[in-house]
């Protein structure tokens, strides 16, 4: 077939010519289009429409990924006269075409984000890779941890392995090493037991119970230790109930804010707060709470304050230990209650909640009033404070019928130029059966102090006792003299036990704080 040539019109052609060299010259012009020569055979080619198809597909979607074509699987090399092999061929075509469509829709999804998403776990895991090496291994396709060490296997029913000279029982040595290595696992997570199966580590059955014991005793102290920190208040006092006192105490208005700690004693922990308000009682600006400690190791010889208090001595048999740090705590508010009826400079108790007490500050703008035994006085402000500390004694004794038990220079605070008294947690009344005693106490303590501190008109532990007490015991030496006090106890103890005396109710005294016990 002759071939036949498309030749454009001259006209055409000059006007090509012009746009193509307008085209060269300014870069804004349209671009010429020259056609090609071919013959009739070429357009009624099937390969060149299959081209033309492409290229028109190429340019309708650019941003369609395009897939590269595997190449189809054919029964020329492949047995396909099992059914099995050509479910797993249509299985493998089907699983192509779901990850090419599953890419496009990444694609389309994603766009030009610079955050994108992926459908990696969507794709269809294939049965194998001919690409990818035999050594290799898919992390994502097995849960089987090629570094890790098998386990020993587990011994048969019948108790025995192999036969003849080769059997092996379930309590040979080196399976029962093994098997003990492996239960270690078992143990709790802060034992560490580190990797006995990867050395193939062999231990016996004495060893193995030593060391389970030993991890259970751990366990068992860890829990013990949690549960103390968590249920007491021996480091600063602060657990998560008393937290939760103190932030019931600021939602309510009580308290407008609690800040650091102030000291920090065997009994309890004093902390800073700023006043609130409340309705029936005047919050001061600055409050001071005390903290009882709920544990019992630091004050171990609180029960003989407590449970020969004839105020306290039907309620304390009832009571287990924990409940008794809320009754000290109450016992010194009724004491600071009673002492503050009585005029003595004490803290005024605003509030208690369990073991939680509330009082006035004594200092000014979150300082506290120093001790006495800290505070450096002149000679004849010491004796002014010597003659206070005696009155105050005197007042406690017969006004509050009431014995401090614990009266030193550590429990006197020096504020505005006079003495103040606290921590009066520990104080009974004199027919407490060691109310003398404690009496005496305090009076050596008092004397010893401000003896050498250089008050000339200090008198001595005996002379004390007797002007405190009224009791005038002539003893030459303080033998004879403890051994009348506990005579005077003793029959004091006998005539309280006689006359049926028991426990003087603390509601009975007016003007108590309020006690909430939630």
């Amino acid at each position: 077939m002759d071939q036949i040539e498309i030749i454009a019109n001259s006209t055409e052609n000059s006007a090509g010519v012009a746009k193509q060299d307008c085209g060269k010259k300014c870069p804004w012009g349209s671009t010429s289009y020259v056609s090609v020569p071919c013959s009739l055979t070429d357009v009624m080619s099937e390969e060149l429409a299959k081209e033309l198809q492409k290229e028109e597909e190429i340019t309708a979607f650019q941003n369609v990924v395009v897939v590269d074509e595997m190449p189809f699987v054919t029964g020329d090399n492949i047995d396909t006269s099992s059914d099995m092999v050509l479910a797993q061929m249509l299985q493998m075509e089907y699983d192509r075409e779901f990850d090419a469509q599953l890419k496009r829709e990444e694609k389309k999804f994603n766009g030009d984000s610079k955050v994108t998403v992926s459908f990696e776990n969507y794709r269809k895991l294939q049965p194998f890779d001919s690409d990818s090496s035999e050594d290799e291994v898919d992390w994502q396709d097995t849960r089987h941890d090629p570094y890790k060490a098998d386990k020993p296997s587990a011994t048969p029913k019948k108790g025995f392995t192999g036969k003849g000279k080769d059997i092996t029982t379930k309590h040979d040595e080196v399976v029962c090493g093994r098997k003990n290595t492996a239960r270690m696992e078992n143990f709790a997570p802060e034992f560490q037991v580190g990797d006995g199966l990867g050395m193939d580590l062999k231990l016996s059955n004495h060893v193995f119970n030593a060391l389970k014991q030993y991890s259970y005793n751990e366990q068992r102290r860890s829990a013990r230790l949690h549960e103390k920190k968590e249920h007491s208040t021996a480091e600063k006092a602060v657990d998560p109930k008393t937290r939760l006192l103190l932030y019931k105490m600021v939602n309510a208005g009580i308290l407008e804010s609690v800040t650091g700690c102030i000291s920090e004693g065997k009994e309890s922990v004093v902390f800073y707060a700023k006043g609130g308000k409340m309705e029936d009682k005047v919050v001061p600006e600055e409050c001071a709470i005390k903290v009882f400690k709920t544990t019992l190791n630091e004050f171990k010889n609180r029960d003989k304050y407590i449970k020969d208090d004839y105020r306290f001595k039907e309620r304390f048999s009832k009571l287990n230990p924990r409940k008794v740090i809320r009754m000290w705590a109450e016992k010194e508010m009724h004491n600071l209650t009673r002492m503050q009826q009585a005029g003595i400079l004490c803290p005024e108790v605003v509030i208690l909640k369990k073991h939680v007490l509330v009082m006035s500050f004594i200092g000014k703008d979150q300082v506290p009033a120093p001790k006495l035994k800290d505070v450096k006085l002149s000679r004849e402000d010491m004796k002014q404070a010597y003659y206070q500390v005696l009155y105050m004694m005197q007042q406690l004794y017969h006004e509050c019928n009431l014995v401090h038990a614990d009266l030193s220079e550590y429990n006197l605070l020096w504020h505005d130029g006079k003495v103040w008294l606290i921590d009066v947690s520990q104080s009974v009344e004199p027919t407490h059966p060691y109310g003398l005693q404690f009496l005496f106490r305090d009076c050596t303590n008092v004397s010893q102090f401000f003896q050498k501190s250089g008050v000339m008109e200090t008198l001595n532990e005996r002379e004390l006792f007797n002007a405190v007490s009224n009791l005038n015991i002539t003893a030459d030496n303080e033998v004879d003299f403890i051994a009348e006090i506990e005579t005077l106890q003793k029959v004091n103890e006998d005539h309280t036990q006689l006359h049926g005396k028991k426990t003087a109710e603390f509601h009975s005294d007016s003007g108590d704080p309020p006690i909430i016990d939630e």
